[in-house]
């Protein structure tokens, strides 16, 4: 049987739901008196889910369905009809209350309480799961508490399930579902996007017409009156025309303007506080927020350009371009340095010849006139110009031209001294070369322009005359020619020879004007050719036919001063024809050749050609062409043998050539054998040790950094065999060495003998160690000394004859005498009596 129990406490409305299955709900509802107390029936149960109709009532839960789990029935067997559940309706907790903390937001009981012990708890995000703890429950009383104040824009809503199990642990009723709603507050304000923002509209724009867009924006539940937001303008700055040229639509931030009146050139910029406030824009209750827009005024063509005077004025020097002769200012309102402002100046009339031309300075946005086109003062002594100005851009619609775009421009000619000019230049005539010096060839002159100034003096003078042969009359301009004029020179291109002159008048200053003289010289028969080539090779015995010199002649004239040529062999020396014969291949060609069955020993043959050309009159030149006759190859080239012998060699030079070459190959010969021998003996020489322990290839050296002073003074004198032997045989027999002798008690040694020939060093040595290895009592002076020799054997002697001897006998008083290095050894074994 279900029963349904309500208690009603303080602050809250307490509803206990009982089932039969020994289950039951206790709901503590907020209650004020301006809300009613929410029915559950079980026709609601109907639909799936709880839909809030009633707007404004912050108490009613969100329209979700809570389906508690149904009774579990008679164990016994048969069919039983359900009854439906009770629909649940969600927990409504207002956002940012006050506490106290924990609250008690819902009971949850069983009945099967009285029989056991039962224990409560909740699952869900706020419970177990993040974020912990904001809620909990009684695990025995069965109370569910929220623990501290929620914030609807962290978390709107949470789902909790309710356990219900005995102290084992066991379930003794199905898992509840319970949703908790976060009712919203109206704790936070409205928030522009933007702080600052921008919009423009064009100047003269008519009203409605849309501007910018604002929003605003706040975090509370936008479907109720804490997140409506709407907009009103509090200020606009300047108040001209009207405190309020623009509106703003409430609800979507749109601002339009709505009065007519707009000119940049009097408000360019206008600056509206928009204020934005929630509670569907009631003042008392909203909260609220401001931010700024900046509406620019856009230019539009809305004023012409007006020229600052009727006339303008300027002078131009003749024969001057490229300067500004005259500025037109201009005035226009609109925006500086846009297309609405910038100025265009045109021309209309007073130039037909367009001498003049209009640029604007891109700065000042004035009018220059500018001189493209040389002006003449003898032609035209003033122009008068008509210049119109108007904008890049178009006028705006319904504004008219001004009558100030159209000014008139005077423009003075300056007359100045013009220089003078030759008619033509240059100036072409035609001559023969040839022509002697003193010829008068033209009269080149000059004409002054400045007609209307005193009549002025033109001098003339010559420039560039590269091959000197012309002068100038320096009042008339005639030319004359100084020198024979030569169309083959060198200063002559093309058979034209140029030549400049300088005309300076008499004006003040002084102007000049440069002339150009082309003289055509006409070529005339004055050159003979010459014979080409001048050397030539011939093979002595070859086929006639086809063995030949082929020769032309090269003519400094042109035709038909040049070829076709003549080719003829003079008929003295009478040799030459005897031998030689010419015949013709074309005009400009011919064969030279031997005649037939004639053979000519090999050398270098001079032979004289006559060659003439085809001028009237013709002339002619002897040359001489030197022809090689040699024996040949197969290939028809000359042989080494017959080269040489061509030069002009006889054949006993050739042999005497040869000689010397063999002669010079021997004695190289023998040099080089001979040093071989000599090299082989240096080899085969006794070494001055045995070949086992030469220790030549086996130095070691340790990080050697050089040497002292003292091992860099050598003394060669040692190694040396003096040229005089007189002081070792002037002294006292014994053991004698070559090289410095020690004074030592005689020994029963003979003298060793000496060398014929000092200059054997290796004769030498070895001699002076083998007196001292069969020298017992001589010091191991001459033995050969090898430090830091690591290899096997040693060829130092023993240094045992050092040791002081027992029988006191030996006298060491000789080393006093063998110099400072040995004076502490001298001192350690020399005689003497000790103090």
């Amino acid at each position: 049987m279900h029963s349904t129990h309500i208690h009603i406490n303080v602050p809250c409305v307490l509803l206990m739901i009982h089932f039969g299955n020994h289950a039951y709900l206790q709901y503590c509802f907020q209650f004020s008196p301006a809300n009613n107390f929410p029915s559950v029936t079980e026709e609601e149960a109907k639909v799936p889910e709880m839909k809030e109709k009633k707007k404004g009532e912050e108490l009613r839960a969100p329209p979700t369905v809570i389906m508690f789990p149904g009774s579990r029935g008679h164990r016994s067997g048969g069919l039983h009809r359900q009854k439906r559940d009770w629909v649940i309706p969600p927990v409504n907790v207002p956002e940012n209350s006050r506490g106290p903390f924990p609250q008690m937001l819902v009971s949850i009981r069983s009945d099967q309480d009285r029989d056991i012990s039962i224990r409560y708890s909740i699952t869900g995000m706020g419970a177990d799961q993040p974020p912990n703890e904001v809620f909990n429950i009684d695990p025995v009383a069965g109370k569910m508490y929220v623990t501290k104040p929620l914030d609807r824009e962290m978390r709107s809503s949470y789902h909790l399930r309710a356990h219900a199990v005995d102290m084992n642990g066991n379930q003794v009723e199905n898992p509840i579902d319970l949703y908790i709603y976060v009712i919203d507050m109206n704790d936070n304000r409205p928030e522009f996007r933007n702080q600052v923002y921008n919009g423009s509209v064009d100047e003269g724009s008519k009203p409605g017409t849309y501007v910018m867009h604002v929003s605003a924006f706040d975090a509370d539940d936008n479907t109720t009156a804490n997140g409506m937001v709407r907009y009103r303008i509090l200020s606009q700055m300047p108040h001209n025309p009207i405190p309020n040229m623009f509106t703003i639509n409430s609800e979507t931030g749109d601002i339009v303007s709505v009065a007519a009146g707009l000119d940049r050139e009097t408000v360019s910029q206008y600056t509206l506080i928009v204020q934005a406030t929630d509670m569907e824009g009631n003042l008392n209750f909203g909260l609220s927020n401001t931010a700024t827009a900046l509406i620019t005024v856009t230019d539009i063509n809305d004023n012409p350009p007006r020229l600052t005077n009727r006339t303008f004025s300027g002078e131009v020097p003749e024969n001057r371009v490229g300067l500004v002769v005259a500025n037109l200012t201009v005035k226009d309102a609109d925006q500086p340095h846009s297309p609405n402002w910038n100025a265009v100046y045109r021309i209309i009339s007073g130039d037909p010849s367009n001498h003049f031309s209009m640029r604007t300075d891109p700065v000042s946005n004035d009018g220059m006139v500018t001189v493209v086109k040389p002006v003449d003062y003898e032609m035209n002594r003033a122009f008068m110009l008509t210049v119109v100005v108007s904008n890049q851009a178009h006028l705006a619609s319904g504004i008219q031209s001004s009558l100030q775009s159209t000014a008139g421009v005077t423009i003075s000619v300056q007359d100045i001294n013009e220089p003078p000019y030759f008619p033509t230049n240059p100036k072409s005539i035609r001559f023969e070369e040839g022509v002697p010096a003193g010829t008068s060839l033209t009269t080149f002159s000059a004409t002054d322009p400045d007609r209307l100034q005193m009549q002025q003096i033109i001098r003339y003078t010559k420039l560039n005359d590269p091959a000197l042969w012309l002068s100038i009359n320096r009042t008339s301009g005639q030319i004359v020619t100084i020198a024979t004029l030569d169309r083959e020179s060198t200063y002559v291109k093309n058979n034209v020879y140029e030549a400049t002159f300088l005309a300076i008048d008499s004006g003040s200053p002084p102007a000049s004007a440069t002339g150009t003289l082309q003289i055509y010289l006409n070529d005339i028969n004055d050159n003979p050719p010459a014979l080409v080539p001048r050397e030539a090779q011939l093979c002595e015995r070859v086929n006639r036919n086809t063995n030949g010199v082929n020769i032309t002649a090269a003519d400094a004239d042109t035709d038909p001063n040049a070829g076709p040529f003549v080719f003829e062999l003079p008929n003295y020396p009478p040799s030459i024809r005897r031998n030689w014969t010419i015949s013709r291949i074309s005009g400009d060609y011919a064969r030279l050749g031997l005649r037939y069955q004639v053979y000519l020993e090999s050398g270098v043959y001079e032979v004289p050609i006559v060659v003439s050309d085809s001028g009237n009159p013709p002339l002619s030149n002897r040359s001489v062409i030197k022809v090689k006759v040699c024996p040949c190859d197969r290939n028809g080239d000359c042989t080494t043998l017959g080269a040489v012998a061509a030069a002009g060699l006889g054949t006993g030079a050739i042999i005497s050539i040869l000689v010397c070459i063999i002669i010079l190959l021997c004695m190289v010969l023998l040099f080089v054998v001979w040093m071989k021998r000599r090299e082989r003996e240096r080899q085969t020489k006794q070494l001055l040790i045995d070949p086992e322990d030469d220790v030549r290839d086996n130095i070691l050296k340790y990080d050697e950094e050089g040497g002292g002073e003292e091992d860099q003074d050598y003394d060669l004198s040692q190694l040396q065999q003096p040229d005089s032997l007189e002081h070792i045989i002037s002294k006292p027999p014994g053991v004698r060495r070559v090289d410095e002798r020690p004074i030592v008690p005689e020994s029963q040694y003979p003298i060793r003998h000496v060398l014929p020939h000092p200059g054997d060093i290796g004769d030498f040595i070895h001699e002076g160690l083998r007196a001292a290895d069969n020298d017992p009592t001589a010091p191991p002076y001459d033995s050969l000394l090898v430090f830091d020799y690591e290899g096997s054997g040693s060829t130092a002697g023993s240094v045992s004859s050092l040791n002081s001897s027992s029988s006191g006998d030996q006298d060491y008083d000789y080393l006093n005498d063998w110099g400072p290095r040995f004076k502490k050894l001298a001192d350690m074994y020399g005689g003497g009596d000790e103090d």
